[in-house]
C-alpha cells in the first residue's frame, strides 16, 4: 500500500489498482505541492465534511475522473445539486460500511461541525487486512475506544494542529484508547494559526503512548508501507 499527504488533511491511499482519496483539499492550500487538474486518476473520493478545506476539489475531481464520491448522504446531495452526476454520489451515514475496489470504507463519527449533514471519519480496511482510520476533523472523544474495540487499527491519521481540531495533547490520549500502532500526524502547519510542527505531538505521544510510532509524511511524496 502507498500513501501520499497533499498537505493539511488531504491523502491519497493507493492499494493495488485503486487510488482513494480523502479530502482533496488543493486551492487554496498552501501547503499543496501540485494542483488538483495535475491529478491523473482518482477511483474513489472521500469527504468528511464539507468545509473548503475538505470537501475542496471533490466535485472537479469526481467530474473529470469518473470518480465516485463518498460521504453523507445530506453532502452527497448538496454535491449532485452543485453538477455531481448521480451515478458518482455514493451517499451513506455513521454505521454504515460501503466496499470500493476491495477496499471495506466504515463511516464513523466525527467530533466538529459540517455545513451540510455531519462531520464524520472513516476506518478504512484494505484487502490485505490492514486497517486504517481517517478521523477527519475532530475533537477528541471517548468513544474512539470502540473503534479499537471492533477494528485492529494498523494506522490513525490524526488531526494535532489545535484551534478547529485536537491538539497535540489530545491526539496523543487518542492514540492510547484507538490502540494504533502508528498515527500519521495531520492538519498542522498549514497556517499560523494551526500548530507550526509535530514536535508537542512527539512528546505528548511518548509519554501517553509510546508504543506508537510516528509516521511522518513528506508532502507530496509517496510512501510504501
Amino acid at each position: 500500500m502507498e500513501i501520499t499527504w497533499f498537505g493539511h488533511a488531504n491523502f491519497r491511499y493507493r492499494h493495488g489498482d485503486t487510488d482513494l482519496f480523502v479530502d482533496p483539499f488543493f486551492v487554496g492550500n498552501p501547503s499543496a505541492p501540485v494542483t488538483y487538474d495535475q491529478i491523473a486518476k482518482a477511483d474513489v473520493i472521500l469527504v468528511t465534511h464539507d468545509h473548503t478545506d475538505h470537501v475542496g476539489q471533490a466535485l472537479e475531481l469526481a467530474i473529470r475522473l469518473d470518480a465516485e464520491v463518498v460521504g453523507v448522504h445530506d453532502t452527497i446531495q448538496n454535491l449532485i445539486a452543485q453538477g455531481l452526476p448521480e451515478s458518482l454520489g455514493v451517499p451513506m451515514n455513521i454505521g454504515g460500511t460501503v466496499e470500493r475496489g476491495g477496499v471495506k470504507i466504515k463511516m464513523v463519527q466525527a467530533l466538529h461541525s459540517s455545513i451540510t449533514g455531519t462531520a464524520v471519519g472513516f476506518i478504512l480496511t484494505m484487502p490485505d487486512n490492514r486497517c486504517i482510520y481517517h478521523a477527519g476533523d475532530t475533537g477528541l472523544f471517548g468513544d474512539m475506544e470502540l473503534f479499537s474495540r471492533f477494528n485492529d487499527i494498523d494506522i490513525a491519521a490524526l488531526p494535532i494542529g489545535g484551534r478547529f481540531t485536537m491538539d497535540a495533547q489530545e491526539a496523543a490520549y487518542a492514540c492510547k484508547l484507538l490502540k494504533c500502532n502508528t498515527v500519521i500526524p495531520m492538519h498542522w502547519g498549514t497556517w499560523p494559526i494551526l500548530a507550526q510542527n509535530t514536535e508537542a505531538f512527539d512528546r505528548e505521544l511518548k509519554k501517553t503512548t509510546p508504543d506508537t510510532k510516528i509516521l511522518h509524511l513528506e508532502i507530496g511524496k509517496p510512501k510504501e508501507i
